[in-house]
This record gives C-alpha cells, structure tokens and sequence, in this order.
C-alpha cells in the first residue's frame, strides 16, 4: 500500500517545467496525506504561468496513480504572487529591481560555452553606447568576474546597509568572488543559494541603470529558478557555441525561458571560427551555422558570431574584456559592440 514515503517518491519523479529538478526537492510539496488509499498533496509555490501548475498537475496525477492501492488522488495548490509582483496577475512591475530600468540575463544550458566573457563584453559594449550598465555574477559556485574585470576590491556598505557595486571600466559590478577569498569555496544548499542570490541582486545598490546584465550559471537549477521567478526579466541572450551538443542544452534554456514568459531576444553564437592571423582564412573548428539554425528555429535573431581570438582570452586573464578595444582593432569586439548595438535598439524608447 501506498504510503507518504512512497508519494513523495513517485512526486520526486516530477520535474519543474523547463528545469533539470524534481518538485520535492525544490520544496513545492508542502503536505501529504494518504488515508484508506486516497492520496492528498498540497503544494505551494510562485508562478505567473497558468501552464506551470497544469503541467505539474497532470504529471503528479499520473504517477501518484500508477502506486499500489491508491484509488483516489487530491492534489491542491497554494498559488502565490511571485515577491513584488503585483495583485490582479499582471506583469511584475513591482518586482523590478530598484534602480534598475532593463534587465537583461545571459545564459546558457552548458558550461564552457563562454556565456561569462559574452556577459562581460556585452556590458561593457553596452557602456560604450552611453548607457549605465552594471553587471551582477550569479553564478555562486563558479564566480568569475571579479577576475575577468581586473578587480579583487571588497565592495562597501551605504548607510541604509545596502551593499554598493564596485565600479570597474565604467561598469556597476557584483559578484560573490569579490566577498570571499581567492581559494575560499561557496558551499551553499538550494535555500541558502538563492537566499544569496537575491541578496545580491536586491540588497545592492544599484545607481540608476539603464542595463542590468544577469550572468546566469549554467543549467536550468535553483538559482535560475529563482531569478525568473522572483525578478521582472525583459529578456534573456542564448549563448551557445556551433556544434549539437551545445546547441541541444541551448534548447533546455530556451525553453525554461519559455515557461516563464520570458521572451529570448536573441542567440549569439561564440568560439563560431578561427580566423588566421598567418593565411587570412576561417577555420570551423567546432562546425558552422549551428547558432543560425537554432535561431530560425526559435524565431529569435542570430545577434552575433563571435570568433575565437587569442586577444579575447587574454583580456578576460588580465581583466581587460576585449569590447574595451576599438572594433577595427579587434573581430571579437566589433561582434560585441554590434550584439549591444541591436539590443540597445530594441529596448530605445521603453
């Protein structure tokens, strides 16, 4: 017969719509009960989609039936505003980030894509144009701006406790790596993590933004979640690189996008070709019109292919992001600085 142990394990079975992670272990069950084999779960949670909670509860419903002796199955939800949205179910106006105009993440459904030098450089393209633009490193585990931007300087706190950006090539920056040690690890559970996450996104003090660039992690788990549920995107940027099984986790992210109404403005494309330096030619080396395809596929523009140069390396090492060079100086840059250019054209006006 069936008992909570075994409903809690069928529910664990149960993915969150677009993410990588059961039900149960994000803390969306909240009660089960199980009494002469009728099944009652309640669950609760944030969302702005309708879809979200359907999809979970055919799901649940579908496993919760296939256990031995069950007859009925209940299954209610505690819906919730996401924090700040505002009441009626319209979109999260409240939930924006003070001081703070267009939000913008970056993202990718892998690592070692260089979603982190794309999120950098497309900062500081975006600066270029005369924007305010600040850049936060949501990626707990694997921050790495405060390197990429040349800076190891302990952000300070103003009188209303707020923690204030670093400022660094005319960018707003934030990341853990500037609040702990070089060889010091972040070793925080989901709760934790994203209790940090917003931390660093709401409690900084942001001094009016015109762009505020989200450097997601890689993968589609609780920090993402939390994000798209919890700040009022205006859009997100694919990073991918050209061969399949990149462009097969790009389409994980899109769609975890895509269940929250978050609209992807576009995909770039990087480590696209190896231009020569001694013959002049492009060298594929991870393939060609992977990014292009996907784009058509989604609908969304191909914002940008950029190559891969030695110049770009280097500057993320030595903390000078190569969209700081002129763009006749650097293919890399001219590619950034044109990516910056379309969204900021896309964004003029709002």
């Amino acid at each position: 017969m069936a008992d909570e142990s075994s409903v809690r394990g069928a529910l664990a079975t149960v993915k969150y719509p677009g993410f990588s992670r059961d039900i149960v272990s994000f803390g969306l069950v909240k009660t089960v009960k199980v009494e002469g084999g009728v099944v009652e779960v309640i669950m609760s949670f944030a969302t702005r989609d309708p879809k979200v909670p359907e999809q979970i509860y055919r799901e649940a419903r579908a496993v919760l039936e296939k256990l031995p002796g069950v007859r009925e199955v209940r299954i209610e939800f505690d819906l919730k505003e996401p924090p700040g949205a505002p009441k009626g179910g319209g979109e999260a106006l409240a939930s924006r980030i003070p001081g703070v105009k267009h939000v913008i993440a970056v993202a990718s459904g892998k690592g070692g894509v260089g979603k982190s030098t794309v999120s950098a450089n497309l900062a500081v393209a975006l600066a270029a144009t005369g924007r305010r633009v600040g850049l936060c490193d949501c990626d707990l585990y694997g921050p790495s701006m405060a390197l990429m931007f040349g800076t190891d300087e302990e952000p300070r706190a103003d009188q209303e406790d707020r923690i204030i950006p670093v400022r660094r090539h005319g960018i707003q920056l934030m990341s853990m790596g500037l609040l702990v040690q070089d060889d010091s690890a972040v070793i925080v559970r989901g709760p934790l993590a994203t209790r940090y996450i917003q931390q660093l996104l709401r409690q900084v003090a942001w001094d009016n933004l015109d762009y505020l660039i989200l450097d997601l992690p890689p993968g589609t788990g609780d920090i993402q979640l939390t994000i798209v549920q919890t700040v009022a995107l205006d859009g997100a940027v694919l990073v991918t690189t050209p061969q399949e099984v990149a462009l097969i986790d790009a389409r994980k992210a899109a769609s975890m996008f895509a269940k929250v109404n978050v609209p992807v403005l576009g995909i770039v494309e990087n480590m696209s070709y190896f231009l020569c330096p001694n013959d002049g030619n492009r060298y594929a080396i991870f393939g060609s019109g992977g990014g292009a395809t996907e784009a058509k596929r989604l609908g969304v523009p191909l914002l940008g292919e950029v190559p891969i140069e030695i110049a770009t390396r280097e500057g993320g090492d030595q903390g000078t992001p190569i969209a700081l060079r002129a763009s006749a100086e650097s293919p890399s840059s001219s590619v950034f600085h044109a990516v910056a250019a379309q969204l900021d054209a896309r964004f003029a006006g709002r």
